[in-house]
């Protein structure tokens, strides 16, 4: 088959800096991520080494400010860095977008003498985040969470489990919600916990059907203390921290969706203008063109869907509605044309020697991660028709 490399994505970015930064973006991506990718993936390997030189490059900490070593770039750039990462390996991509998750709480809510003595090594000292909502009986109800914070004197002492943690074990910091008050969201703060700290540890990495690469993972917390110089936030402000996080992390999930997608169907217009049958390329048959054309007009529907809310956040708007509905359609549309992928490559796009198996896979858990696509539902139906009544 003739070898098609597939066209990179026309951007509209609003500066030449934020041009550059693509294209660093796309070099790191396709010497360093890329390459190794497929490989990682069986063996589970989580990349260290790439996260490591992303920080080096300043690109874990886009969307902060210069003043605490953040990249002082506008969401719009950042999610589609994390397209970038994302079509070149989601653990890569996700990854990111969880350690921006884990900064977002200490960089919005924490006092300015937090920010001084934390912020500069998160975003770009070299380590690494975790963030700590999901338990194992508290997932989309997240606000009947039972891990619990205890105040003693100066400290606070951190009793309970975390389920469903990326970067759980392997985690520099973890921004932690957990209950110190009574019962409902009223009851929860925030905390940032250091990874080393007594009491804390992991489980073995759960065992996925994909992302095998990014370890997730039960954190356990037992009694573990921390002085409250590590609250963030208020007594009681933790939930109302968390969505606002949630909120901006949707949006990183919905670029990630986005970039898995495009890669799929890189691969499927590449195999099908190579794959002879009938004495031409398959590409030729119109069923195929259009299941094409459509994977292609789904993707950019999605990506102009995601970037509209970003403008939104950029510009100080709401925009939990938009949030929710770029993650609903980005990943479901991710699943959609992952699926179509390995059907264009039939029988071959069903081995691991191509990389369509791998990405119908990953896709699966972006329907499920930060909000299940059924919990996305009730948002955008809440903002357009209230609360339940029930």
């Amino acid at each position: 088959m003739p070898d098609r490399a597939p066209q990179p994505v026309d951007r509209q970015l609003p500066t030449d800096e934020a041009r550059d930064l693509i294209s660093l973006v796309r070099d790191i991506a396709q010497r360093e991520i890329a390459p190794k990718a497929a490989e990682e993936e069986d063996a589970g390997h989580f990349p260290r080494d790439v996260f490591r030189l992303l920080s080096e490059s300043g690109l874990l900490g886009l969307p902060y400010d210069s003043e605490h070593g953040g990249g002082d770039q506008p969401y719009e750039v950042y999610l589609q860095v994390l397209e970038e990462l994302a079509a070149a390996r989601l653990t890569v991509g996700l990854g990111v977008s969880v350690h921006s998750l884990a900064c977002h709480a200490l960089a919005n809510y924490g006092t300015k003498e937090q920010q001084v003595e934390h912020l500069p090594a998160m975003l770009g000292g070299g380590l690494l985040g975790a963030y700590c909502l999901s338990e194992p009986s508290s997932g989309s109800d997240a606000a009947s969470l039972r891990t619990k914070a205890v105040r003693e004197g100066d400290d606070w002492v951190i009793t309970g489990t975390k389920a469903w943690i990326t970067h759980g074990g392997i985690a520099d910091f973890y921004t932690v919600l957990a209950r110190s008050g009574g019962e409902g969201p009223r009851g929860i703060t925030a905390f940032l916990v250091p990874g080393d700290a007594e009491g804390l540890s992991a489980a073995q990495p759960e065992k996925k059907m994909g992302m095998k690469g990014s370890p997730t993972a039960q954190v356990h917390f037992d009694g573990v203390r921390i002085s409250d110089d590590r609250r963030i936030g208020d007594e009681g402000q933790g939930f109302a921290i968390a969505l606002s996080a949630l909120d901006s992390g949707r949006l990183g999930i919905a670029a990630c969706a986005i970039g898995v997608a495009q890669a799929a169907l890189d691969e499927a217009v590449a195999y099908a203008s190579g794959r002879q049958q009938f004495g031409r390329p398959i590409s030729d048959f119109q069923g195929l063109r259009f299941m094409l054309a459509d994977m292609a007009t789904q993707i950019e529907a999605g990506r102009a869907l995601y970037l509209a809310a970003a403008r939104l956040r950029d510009a100080g708007r709401p925009f939990s509605k938009q949030a929710a509905m770029a993650k609903l359609l980005c990943t479901d549309t991710a699943m959609k044309v992952t699926t179509d992928a390995v059907q264009v490559l039939g029988g071959y796009g069903y081995t691991a020697d191509f990389p369509v198996e791998r990405f119908m896979r990953e896709a699966k858990v972006l329907q499920i991660v930060e909000g299940t696509n059924q919990i996305q539902r009730m948002v955008i139906a809440r903002h357009l028709a209230g609360p339940d009544s029930r």
